[in-house]
């Protein structure tokens, strides 16, 4: 009963926390920011407690048509904890960071509102839950990034709502399909579908397709780089460390689920994982804003992430270090980004400004700015002792043990073809690697060495007390972990494993031996020889950063508002003329003589007949045949669909 209380209080009371602060700030500015900040840290101290109820489940019939179900595991505890934590320090820091921002009562209410949400999403304990929260979540979430309402904020908040209703629509789409044929929507029942595995990879791509939306999965990252950047800097660590897990959330359920140990779904998930890993990297290596450097940065680790949940298919049962690897990634990037984008709004508040040329030196004589900045970025890195080398090291092994014992797991390529793939596959992620260092060297040397902007205003304090704390103990998690893998990163693989259906029996790892730390060494240095040889030499120019990334080059301008806004539009609208012009003929012979009966309508009923303009004397409007046409159609259509949907 205390666990059923728990899960429901996780998801209800940040709702209930988001109203209260939004009224109590028509009162106080001090009250609203107190009471946001008190309701998230009473939200940290019940998802540690739920600790003690690991295993209940929490159902309510009816809700929502086919009710919502509950669920609290290993990996979702932890999930409960860090979405918890990362929401109280982004909340607190809000209070020095939005001092000077508009619409504060709208933000608190929808940031704690999304809070609930995402909540809902992990732990949810069908895909039916998991839709319900995640559409939610998408739709607060929105404010977050529109919330500065500046035209960039406008633009960046149409294309996240846009991707997110797109993706949205393909998800219920999948979903009503795969419960069709398998019958069920429970997360812990879909390893064990007793269903033709081909016949639910069309409703398992289309259910992919709006988790890898969010999760910012080429070609439908285009949302990331503009909404980051647009955002407040707590608000992009919570949609850069948060709410893209959420769509490998969904990714996870469904590769651990009913394409367990799958070989194609997997390979699917690796090509588009390399594109996005690689593609992100090379776009924060031509970034010039900070925020912007960060948010494709966090697409390309995103790549990381998909690539150890290709690899977990790939392994079968022997996908012990694939499934680890996976969730330390997740983990410590999720606390990576909280750490960089904290770092970037401090310097947004003090400078208000984002462009590398107009920061550049502003850290200097900053320790605390800088201690946590280095923590995030050798954490970034994947720099052995700091957390984000534990995650990327075990998924490298994972594809080395891949390549060493594979016997072909993909029918349409031979042993060695599959061994070559991989090759080239570990050999891009050690470049990633690498370009994630380059790109880590360039925002620390332009913020804490290079010499400052001719126009940059200094404050005498550029951080609060309690800012400070809480920006310097996030740092230091990172090296703790890092530090202590075995007391730490063990144990939470270990916790959470179980969630994407790992072996019993678990690997014991050296994470120092030279063989694992050969790949960091690797990826580190090609990093710094990109970051002297390329960024240095052609991206900076007399100690200017410039950004040589073709514009014509940006696939949301060249491909997806063009074909979202103009094409599809002109085609939906093409075809409904030609529908309508087909079925006007016969209803125009019925009404031939219409244009000679003065019908007395309204001006607004111009769709449906002809009125009597009195100051004119004449009868104007002539849409009668066409537009009843047009409807009788369009109706005739939508009964059929609704019969055959009965029969079926």
């Amino acid at each position: 009963m205390k666990g059923n209380f728990a899960l429901l209080f996780l998801i209800l009371w940040p709702m209930f926390g988001g109203v209260l602060s939004y009224f109590a700030g028509k009162s106080s500015r001090k009250v609203r920011d107190y009471t946001a900040d008190i309701i998230c840290v009473i939200e940290l101290a019940v998802a540690l407690y739920s600790y003690n109820f690991i295993g209940s489940s929490f159902t309510a019939p009816g809700v929502c048509g086919m009710g919502l179900k509950l669920h609290l595991d290993g990996f979702r505890f932890i999930y409960a904890v860090i979405i918890a934590f990362m929401w109280a320090v982004t909340t607190i820091f809000s209070r020095e960071y939005l001092t000077h921002h508009r619409n504060r009562n709208r933000y608190y209410l929808y940031v704690l509102m999304t809070l609930g949400s995402i909540m809902g999403v992990f732990l949810s304990g069908d895909l039916y839950t998991t839709f319900i929260f995640f559409e939610m979540m998408s739709l607060f979430s929105y404010v977050m990034v529109v919330q500065d309402e500046t035209p960039e904020a406008q633009r960046a908040a149409q294309t996240y709502l846009a991707i997110a209703i797109i993706g949205g629509l393909a998800t219920l789409t999948g979903l009503i399909l795969f419960y069709a044929q398998t019958g069920t929507l429970d997360i812990d029942s879909l390893s064990g579908l007793k269903v033709d595995r081909h016949s639910l990879y069309l409703p398992g791509v289309l259910i992919f397709i709006g988790f890898a939306a969010k999760a910012a999965i080429f070609p439908s990252h285009i949302w990331l780089p503009t909404a980051h950047t647009a955002a407040p800097a707590p608000a992009s660590a919570l949609l850069s460390g948060l709410l893209t897990k959420s769509g490998l959330f969904g990714i996870l359920v469904l590769s651990s689920g009913p394409f367990l140990h799958d070989a194609y779904w997997g390979f699917m998930l690796l090509v588009l994982a390399v594109i996005t890993m690689v593609l992100g990297a090379v776009l924060a290596v031509f970034s010039v804003n900070i925020k912007r450097t960060l948010a494709c940065s966090s697409m390309s680790q995103l790549g990381f992430i998909l690539t150890g949940v290709a690899m977990q298919c790939f392994l079968g049962h022997e996908n012990d270090l694939a499934v680890r690897g996976t969730i330390l990634y997740m983990v410590g990037h999720s606390l990576i980004k909280l750490v960089l984008f904290l770092c970037a709004g401090v310097v947004h508040m003090n400078t208000h400004k984002l462009e590398l040329n107009d920061i550049k030196g502003f850290g200097r004589g900053k320790k605390v700015l800088m201690f946590a900045f280095l923590m995030g970025g050798l954490g970034l890195m994947g720099a052995p002792l700091w957390n984000g080398y534990l995650g990327k090291t075990l998924i490298h092994e994972s594809i080395v043990e891949h390549i060493h014992h594979t016997t072909g797991t993909l029918a349409f390529l031979s042993v060695s073809s599959e061994k070559l793939l991989f090759s080239v596959c570990e050999w891009l992620f050690l470049i990633s690697g690498g370009l994630t260092t380059a790109y880590v060297i360039k925002l620390f040397i332009a913020l804490f060495i290079d010499k400052p902007a001719q126009d940059l205003h200094e404050k005498e304090k550029y951080i609060s007390v309690s800012n400070a704390a809480l920006l310097t103990l996030s740092a230091l998690i990172l090296p703790v972990i890092g530090m202590l893998p075995y007391n730490t990163g063990d144990k939470l693989s270990v916790l959470a494993s179980g969630f994407m259906n790992g072996p019993e029996h678990h690997h014991m790892i050296n994470y120092f031996t030279f063989e694992n730390l050969e790949g960091s060494f690797i990826s580190i240095t090609i990093g710094v020889l990109v970051y002297f040889l390329f960024i240095k030499r052609v991206l900076i120019k007399d100690s200017e950063y410039i950004n040589l990334w073709p514009e014509w080059l940006n696939i949301e301008n060249a491909l997806f508002r063009p074909l979202i806004c103009v094409i599809l539009p002109f085609m939906g609208a093409l075809f409904a003329r030609v529908l309508d012009l087909i079925t006007a003929g016969p209803v125009s012979l019925i009404l031939s003589h219409a244009s000679r009966i003065k019908f007395i309508k309204p001006p607004e009923d111009l769709d449906f007949g002809f009125y009597h303009d009195e100051s004119k004397g004449e009868t104007v409007g002539n849409l009668l045949p066409s537009s009843l046409a047009y409807g009788l159609m369009t109706f005739a259509i939508g009964l059929l669909f609704v019969i055959a949907f009965i029969m079926l």
